[in-house]
């Protein structure tokens, strides 16, 4: 059973991940990125690592809440959801991509890794979580929230006009009236 989930998982991952670069919304391919980040949360979580894999799952989802609310406050929600190209210079990014593969590859291959000091902790979810926030993370958690709060307050005050206040329902033509943000 413990396989079958595995492998499931492991396929809604790679498919979701792909459909970020399939679908022409920036909107779909945040819920897609999303779904596949949740996928490889619940996957880590499958093979024993539980904090990696619940860190993985609340980070991941608190990035894609927070790209929604930008894509939501500059664009409204319409044209996220409208088709538009995903890749932008196709011949760069995927000769960039390339030669990023490369050279982590080559990286991998060929950097000496080190040999096992010591031995393993008892709970190392638990020694890796000690280790990498200490006795901060209550503070941490209420700082994030602190700053997710002040981001979004910081664009509600810089942006007084969102492009349908400036540009009408159909985003194609100024609106003259008033309460569109017209006559300006």
């Amino acid at each position: 059973m413990t396989d079958v989930l595995f492998w499931s998982l492991s396929v809604v991952a790679v498919v979701a991940g792909v459909t970020v670069f399939v679908v022409d919304s920036m909107a779909r391919a945040t819920y897609a990125l999303a779904v596949s980040f949740v996928a490889v949360g619940a996957t880590l979580v499958l093979v024993g690592s539980d904090y990696l894999g619940a860190v993985t799952v609340l980070m991941m989802v608190m990035e894609m809440a927070v790209m929604a609310v930008y894509m939501v406050m500059f664009m409204g929600m319409n044209p996220a959801l409208m088709p538009m190209s995903m890749v932008h210079d196709k011949r760069l990014a995927i000769a960039v991509s390339v030669a990023v593969f490369v050279l982590l590859s080559a990286g991998v291959l060929a950097v000496p890794w080190p040999s096992r000091r010591g031995v393993p902790a008892v709970d190392p979810t638990t020694e890796l979580g000690r280790d990498l926030m200490g006795d901060h993370m209550l503070v941490m958690m209420g700082v994030s929230v602190v700053m997710v709060a002040t981001i979004v307050a910081g664009l509600v005050l810089a942006l007084h006009r969102g492009r349908y206040q400036r540009f009408g329902d159909d985003l194609r033509t100024r609106s003259g009236h008033p309460r569109h943000g017209g006559g300006r």
